[in-house]
């Protein structure tokens, strides 16, 4: 009897077990099937062309005399998923989706119905191309994750191949919009203008939009843009809404778009605000700036134009009330506001789920590819000396060895005569050690491909004295060189290959003097080659300077993505430097027309030091340094 009753406990033992096992092993599999599916490699070439459907979304049922409705909306999180920058492989606490995703859902908590929009900028940057050759990109993944209603998209969506886009935008579940992108061909959309939702019995209706210049910002990449065309954004917008006349109560913008136009276009959200009174509130993007306002349109209204940073700094909160009177509903009032993400924690199940990308991104940045034998930029901050610029940054100021390196890896693959490059980043700098991958990023941000230009000597000064009118002119009793807020530091270009000064008493376009490239007196008719990113190069051809016919060399057509600029600086150090780089500057430009010895130009130093004197940045905080510091206004 005991051995039967111990032969029975043992086979149900075996019987729990097996059943354990089962359980274990389907939950591994299902486990492993959900991973898969998250890293799951796009097969072969897919169609680059784009077929969606417009459906009206029903939330919520009719029934309420009054409705609330809300909207959260991200913009230029550009590759952050995580809270956490693989450029310097640092957490990042006002930035990721993991972040902004706990906003969504307490709004959601609060109101059911509230419409996600993400405004753009989404798939590109923070090691984000590392994810390109999956059937669906991660921060696509991403926004079906957290259920989002809408994509709108943004320059930077256009940085890669078009199968890519039409790729992730077909497995996108929401809508993706852009009224103002159409295919040639037949003049059709190439998404969505807008989309319509009934929310409670209210029409709504959301209208997105993208700058118009991408052709000038990807013209090295054609095929990046293949059969589009991109409309001018407030005409465009002014034929939707009539187009809509009758199918909504409540107008909303969701635009990629800064507050003011770009390259003398007028068509920022300000403007569409002042000229199309019907939307109720507007959210912009691609500034990457913070903000949350009323303006003031041509008929005595007011239209809330609001954008949440980058990163995911914040989720922008908008609040729309509306109320039947007389049949129709009525808008009675409209907020907006930022909700900041930095003092939010994480959703802990989003990073479970996401932790591929992180895992292989931080490894991915810390792939060790040479040696750094001394610091390139032994003083970041010019005056204060310190890693954080604060007062004016050394790289703007002077020749370094940093934008020598990246001229140096530009004038190699494109055996130019005359290299330009930007900083990126104002406290972009190599540290005495390992050069390890990351590094690469951070000092050179973007990914960008390499062109070899024919120019004449005439128009390679032409480029120069645009790029010098990021200095404002130079006053008697300055003591500090001071920059043009209009001008982005990412637009100011720092060339090699040419020994040149700026005299910054002159006014902008007369600056550059004493050019001479090897020994001899720039020559206007002479034709130089000249090595620029593919983004720079569409700025030339806007300035007119430079056409499609006088490239040479295309990093991207001879390599594809190996091409990128940051792919190159790597391989550089690897079979030039043979893995060790060593600081090197000549020198080869610098600022004249500006007297470094005015009086007690060292207390006043020692005062910008202590923060009792402050050096003005703009008021997005993107530009330090915008008004010099002078002796005789102190004195006032």
């Amino acid at each position: 009897m005991i051995k039967k009753r111990m032969l029975g406990f043992v086979a149900a033992l075996i019987f729990v077990f097996s059943l354990t096992a089962c359980v274990e092993t389907n939950l591994s599999a299902r486990s492993t099937e959900k991973n898969s599916a998250r890293t799951a490699k796009a097969r072969g070439k897919q169609s680059d062309e784009v077929k969606l459907t417009h459906k009206i979304i029903q939330k919520g049922q009719p029934g309420a005399d009054a409705v609330t409705l809300t909207f959260g909306v991200t913009g230029d999180v550009h590759g952050r998923l995580y809270a956490y920058d693989y450029a310097v492989c640092e957490e990042t606490p006002a930035a990721g989706f993991v972040k902004t995703y706990v906003l969504a859902q307490e709004l959601r908590a609060q109101n059911p119905n509230t419409v996600l929009i993400d405004v753009g900028d989404t798939v590109q940057d923070n090691s984000a191309d590392l994810f390109n050759d999956l059937d669906t990109h991660p921060m696509i993944q991403a926004l079906n994750y957290m259920n989002y209603d809408i994509w709108v998209l943004g320059n930077h969506e256009f940085n890669f191949e078009k199968e890519f886009l039409a790729r992730n935008i077909r497995h996108f579940n929401g809508s993706v919009l852009s009224a103002n992108i159409k295919n040639t061909k037949d003049g059709s959309h190439f998404v969505l203008p807008y989309q319509l939702f009934d929310i409670e019995g209210v029409r709504v209706a959301v209208i997105g939009m993208v700058p118009p210049h991408i052709p000038m910002w990807e013209a090295a990449a054609p095929s990046h843009f293949k059969g589009l065309e991109f409309e001018d954004p407030i005409a465009v917008a002014r034929k939707t809404v009539d187009s809509l006349k009758g199918q909504y109560d409540v107008l909303i913008g969701a635009f990629h778009l800064g507050r003011n136009g770009e390259y003398g276009t007028n068509s920022g959200v300000i403007e569409m605000a002042k000229q199309i009174p019907e939307f109720d509130l507007i959210f912009g993007g691609h500034e990457h700036a913070r903000y949350a306002t009323l303006i003031d349109g041509q008929n005595g209204d007011k239209t809330w134009i609001i954008e949440p940073g980058c990163y995911g700094w914040a989720l922008a909160v908008g609040e729309v009330q509306v109320k039947k009177d007389n049949g129709a509903w009525k808008v009675v009032s409209v907020k907006a506001e930022n909700r900041e993400t930095a003092k939010i924690a994480a959703d802990k199940a989003m990073e479970k789920e996401f932790g591929f990308v992180h895992d292989k991104s931080v490894a991915d940045a810390n792939l060790i590819v040479g040696k750094v034998t001394a610091d390139f930029i032994p003083r970041v901050d010019y005056i204060t000396g310190q890693d954080k610029v604060t007062t004016m940054p050394t790289i703007q100021l002077e020749d370094t060895a940093l934008i020598d390196l990246i001229n140096d890896v530009q004038l190699y693959y494109t055996k130019a005569d005359v290299a330009a490059a930007a900083a990126f980043r104002l406290d972009m700098n190599l540290r005495k050690g390992d050069f390890k991958k990351k590094d690469v990023a951070f000092i050179y941000k973007y990914s960008n491909t390499l062109m070899g230009v024919n120019m004449t000597g005439e128009n390679l000064l032409k480029y120069m004295e645009w790029s010098a009118s990021y200095y404002n002119t130079a006053k008697k009793g300055d003591v500090t060189i001071s920059f043009n807020p209009n001008v982005r530091g990412y637009n100011y270009d720092m060339f090699e290959g040419i020994d040149y000064d700026i005299d910054i008493s002159k006014e902008a376009g007369n600056r550059i003097t004493n050019a001479k490239i090897k020994g001899q007196t720039l020559d206007p008719k002479k034709v130089y080659k000249v090595a620029v990113n593919n983004y720079r190069f569409g700025t030339l051809q806007s300035l007119k300077l430079a056409t499609p016919k006088d490239v040479y060399y295309d990093s991207y057509e001879v390599m594809q993505d190996a091409g990128r600029i940051r792919d190159l600086i790597g391989a550089y150090v690897k079979k030039v430097d043979k893995g060790v780089i060593t600081p090197k500057v000549n020198y080869n430009w610098k600022i004249i027309g500006f007297n470094p010895n005015v009086a007690e130009r060292d207390k006043i130093f020692d005062e910008i030091r202590a923060g009792t004197i402050m050096i003005p940045r703009s008021a997005d905080g993107r530009t330090p340094n915008i008004k010099s510091i002078n002796i005789y206004e102190l004195k006032k």
